[in-house]
């Protein structure tokens, strides 16, 4: 092995679930991170650089796992990276194995098998405050001699042990790699403790039993737990399910409150971007490209991410708290009903701020099947981007009436998640048939959330977000400007600007694609410019706000003035000089705006994480059947009913 200082070496953190990784990861690396996948499947990889003397190694955070034994596609990769049998990824050449002070047993038979990789290893051992609290004194001498390698209690927040970790890290390589002591493997003739022989997991428990015996000491029993007074209360089957929909409210007013500041400040940017551009790039058609195709696509995308990051930090801190492994218990039995498990509730609620990162938050469900059906009906959650629609078509509806605005909105969001519900439930009794799996979920103690980790994971969300949704929605922008540019019109020069934006998008691709939609879209009360409107949300579902203020004729910088396009819409009437946005016509589009998929960057995402365009088309069918046929339903019964 090269032991070159220039030679990156490549570490990998290895441990159960809830032990402590990423707060070790964090430490080691700051924020010299970079997240991505392992080759050939969807599993998250985060891995960072870090300096050790004068050693530059890659630290690799191995998703969190039990056994090498795998029972999730998590665990296969994180088995396969240990053993060096993954043909497009090294073997390691050191493992930092984490362990949970106060579940040291379960903990040593996870390190019981990555003792048979032949690696060298350090443990850190976390926790151990409240290993203390609980009256269990740790010998970590005996516990070093017993395993064959350095043990090092380790407490981040209180800056112990991260440098002796690293200096225990230092000196394998000082030693040398292939000289470097490998930790004692359980020995073969461990016998099980109640003789149940043939079980093929007996000799690594008691191996696991006997170290703990001579390693721990318990002082005294641990006094009422508070862990257990919380969960009486939050895992009861009705108080908790209420506590868990309060503290959901507290997180979204949170979400669509404090947001706003950052959102404005981002939007005000982009403005000015814009306004620079259009002072120093000539008129013409480079100039609308990158200002309406480019910058105002991609900041449509951007003004959104303080929602999804406040999204993140909070649920990560109710994650670190250990509360939502709580939530998802409670949560269980409302989602087996319609065929989803407990932990797809997480993704569920990301949802609501963006289908894009809860589709990939969506790898916390195990089985495959069950995390298809989660993926394909998670749009219908009521994202971010729908609220610029669902206050237009409210506004327009209730004018004076806040409280019937409330509850129209309370509806809307209502709708989106019953309807996600019903679908899942539809899926698993036709294409998808099968249980969902039972729901195996440790219970971590309760502990104050450690502010750095929530951070340094919405980063990696944030940037994740950025990434996959960035791109994407650049090509689809430009796409959109370049249907909405040509042809060119042959216009009058004595028309005023918003008058000539009108005409250009009526005359272009756009506008003849609005138009040959409009007899299909005619039974749900739509014209062809509101079939522009859903056609440029493609891109963007609130695009329709601008789309809808070129083709009512007050233009593109029209839609920033909210009570000009709402006068508008109000007054706009049809060749027969009908009102157009009548009370059936708002609520078939508020219910088509629920339902439909309009969001091709959630196309993509979801081709990403299924590994198929099959199932992001059948997304986007199915989703586009459904809100036909609501919208059309509630439009032609309002019609029917005398309400038009």
């Amino acid at each position: 092995m090269d032991n070159h200082p220039d030679h990156i070496s490549k570490l990998v953190l290895a441990g159960n679930p809830n032990a402590g990784k990423t707060t070790i990861f964090n430490a080691l690396t700051g924020l010299r991170m970079q997240v991505g996948n392992f080759a050939g499947t969807t599993v998250s990889r985060k891995s960072g650089e870090c300096q050790m003397g004068d050693r530059r190694l890659e630290l690799i955070d191995l998703p969190g796992m039990y056994s090498l034994e795998a029972t999730s596609l998590e665990e296969k990769v994180a088995g396969e990276v240990l053993m060096g049998t993954n043909p497009k990824f090294p073997k390691p050449e050191v493992v930092i194995a984490v362990m949970d002070a106060t579940n040291l047993e379960r903990n040593l038979y996870l390190f019981s098998q990555i003792t048979e990789c032949d690696l060298p290893c350090v443990i850190a051992l976390t926790m151990i405050d409240r290993a203390h609290q609980e009256g269990l004194d740790i010998d970590i001498p005996t516990l070093e001699r017993s395993l064959g390698c350095r043990v090092i209690p380790v407490h981040v927040e209180k800056k112990q042990g991260v440098e002796e970790l690293k200096e225990a890290v230092g000196e394998i390589f000082t030693w040398g790699l292939a000289e470097y002591p490998r930790p004692h493997k359980p020995s073969e003739d461990v016998k099980c403790g109640v003789g149940c022989s043939g079980c093929p997991f007996h000799g690594r428990f008691t191996w696991s039993e006997q170290i703990v015996s001579q390693a721990i000491k318990t002082r005294h029993a641990a006094p009422g737990r508070l862990t257990d007074s919380l969960d009486e209360v939050l895992t009861h089957p009705v108080i908790g399910l209420g506590v868990f929909l309060g503290i959901m409210m507290l997180v979204f007013w949170g979400i669509f409150s404090v947001a706003t500041v950052p959102m404005d400040l981002i939007e005000l940017g982009f403005e000015h971007l814009g306004d620079f551009v259009e002072a120093h790039v000539p008129t013409g058609d480079l100039q609308s490209l990158l200002r309406h195709g480019i910058i105002g696509g991609v900041g449509g995308v951007v003004v959104f991410l303080p929602q999804i990051c406040l999204l993140f930090f909070m649920l990560a801190l109710l994650d670190d708290s250990g509360y939502l492994a709580r939530a998802a218990f409670v949560m269980d039995r409302v989602m087996r009903r319609v065929g989803l498990p407990g932990t797809a509730f997480v993704p569920m609620l990301s949802g609501h701020a963006c289908a894009i990162p809860a589709i990939m938050a969506s790898r916390v469900i195990s089985n495959p099947r069950d995390r298809l059906v989660t993926i394909l009906v998670l749009p219908l959650t009521s994202c971010s981007a729908r609220i610029p629609v669902y206050v237009l078509m409210v506004t327009l509806l209730f004018p004076s009436q806040p409280l019937y605005a409330a509850l129209a909105l309370v509806g809307a969001y209502s709708l989106g998640i019953f309807s996600a519900l019903f679908a899942a439930w539809a899926l698993k009794k036709t294409i998808l048939p099968g249980e969902s799996e039972s729901l195996l979920l440790e219970m971590p103690l309760y502990k104050v959330p450690n502010l750095r980790n929530s951070l340094f994971h919405t980063y990696e969300k944030a940037v994740i977000f950025l990434k996959q949704a960035g791109t994407v929605i650049l090509l689809i922008s430009i796409a959109l400007w370049v249907l909405s540019t040509y042809p060119k019109a042959d216009l009058p020069a004595d028309i005023s600007p918003a008058v000539a934006e009108q005409l250009q998008l009526e005359n272009s691709f756009s506008g003849r694609i609005g138009k040959a939609m409009e007899p299909v879209i005619r039974p749900l009360g739509y014209d062809w410019q509101i079939g522009i409107g859903i056609l440029s949300s493609f891109a963007a579902r609130e695009a329709i706000i601008s789309g809808l203020s070129i083709v009512y004729g007050i233009g593109e910088s029209g839609a920033e003035d909210s009570q000009l396009l709402i006068d508008n819409l109000r007054n706009a009437t049809r060749d027969d000089g009908t009102p157009v946005f009548t009370v059936a016509t708002c609520l078939s589009l508020l219910v088509f705006y629920v339902l439909a998929m309009q969001c091709l960057p959630t196309q993509a995402v979801t081709k990403a994480e299924t590994g198929s365009w099959k199932w992001a088309g059948f997304q986007l069918l199915y989703m586009s059947v459904l809100a036909y046929v609501a919208a059309l339903v509630v439009y032609q019964g309002l019609r029917l009913a005398g309400i038009s």
